[in-house]
């Protein structure tokens, strides 16, 4: 029988005596994963631009949009594919709120919050609420204008509800399909043009009219120094968070072009603020005529006696 020396293995004995000619050796167990050093950039950033960058297309925004379209691989005719439009939440609801009631200077808010997993829930409910914000508030803002007026009667206006609720959908559906197919145009113009999805644009846009809904409560004050400001505030943030998201997208295009469709973006949205102000609540009063009182005429009836 072979003793307990013989079936030890000989590389064992060269480390040991390795190590003991220099202890100072370092040792790479075979268990031990190997580090691989990250890719370098070959170029180099600017400053201020790394966030923009990866939104435009990087490894990790690339596998987000993969995972994003494999969530969504069900046929459109199906109810399966709507209801990922809808899988968000309460409290990425309230993040993005937040986070376009509170834009962050230089972070995108389609990378912050929609690019993960854009949604209609938000949007579409924002929208609602905001029609019959400023439908209500408009009669009440009307009511009080007039009241103590004795030729004033007040009728609701329920008509502002359609006209409000036409205003503010086609704003948050059509100017989102245009500015697409725009950024999708120039994206074959153009190769660094980053080209999001209508759904994340949409996103964007229902997301950043949440501030209109406490203003449209605070136009109701019968000042109009006082609703102005709290438009322009307003208009501040909510253009903020378009300008910091659609600017990445188009910077890199010509600059007339990339400041011209920024300037599009804000005109059209400072358009729709200050149009439902100056309809619904700054509308030019009407003269109520005094009523006219039908004079009584007094006769004399007389009776003859026989």
């Amino acid at each position: 029988m072979a003793a307990a020396d013989d079936l030890k293995f000989q590389e064992f004995d060269d480390a040991a005596n390795l190590l003991a000619a220099n202890p100072d050796a370092t040792t790479i167990s075979i268990d031990e994963p190997v580090e691989i050093p990250k890719k370098q950039h070959s170029r180099r950033q600017e400053p201020g631009r790394e966030e923009d960058d990866e939104l435009l297309g990087t490894d990790d925004s690339d596998k987000t949009e993969l995972l994003a379209g494999q969530k969504k691989s069900a046929p459109f005719w199906t109810f399966e594919y709507y209801q990922t439009f809808f899988d968000v939440d309460t409290y990425q609801v309230l993040d993005r709120i937040k986070g376009s009631v509170f834009p962050v200077p230089g972070k995108n808010f389609v990378r912050l919050y929609i690019r993960s997993n854009p949604d209609l829930y938000g949007p579409f409910w924002i929208c609602a609420t905001l029609v019959f914000t400023i439908a209500v508030s408009g009669n009440l803002s009307n009511f009080f204008i007039h009241l103590g007026k004795p030729t004033y009667h007040y009728v609701p206006e329920f008509r502002k509800v359609s006209i409000a609720a036409t205003t503010i959908y086609a704003y948050a559906w059509l100017v989102p399909l245009a500015l697409w197919g725009f950024l999708m145009w120039r994206n074959s113009k153009v190769m660094n043009i980053v080209s999001y999805s209508f759904l994340e644009i949409v996103c964007v846009y229902g997301y950043s009219l949440f501030v209109y809904i406490p203003t449209a409560i605070l136009w109701i004050i019968p000042q109009r120094v006082v609703r102005w400001v709290l438009v322009v505030f307003s208009l501040c943030l909510s253009g903020s968070v378009l300008v910091m998201t659609f600017w990445p997208a188009v910077r890199d295009d010509n600059r007339r072009i990339a400041v011209a469709t920024v300037a599009a973006i804000l005109l059209l949205h400072a358009l729709l603020a200050v149009g439902c102000l100056a309809y619904f609540f700054d509308a030019p009063e009407l003269d109520f005529p005094a009523p006219v009182i039908p004079a009584h005429n007094e006769t004399t009836v007389t009776t003859k006696s026989h």
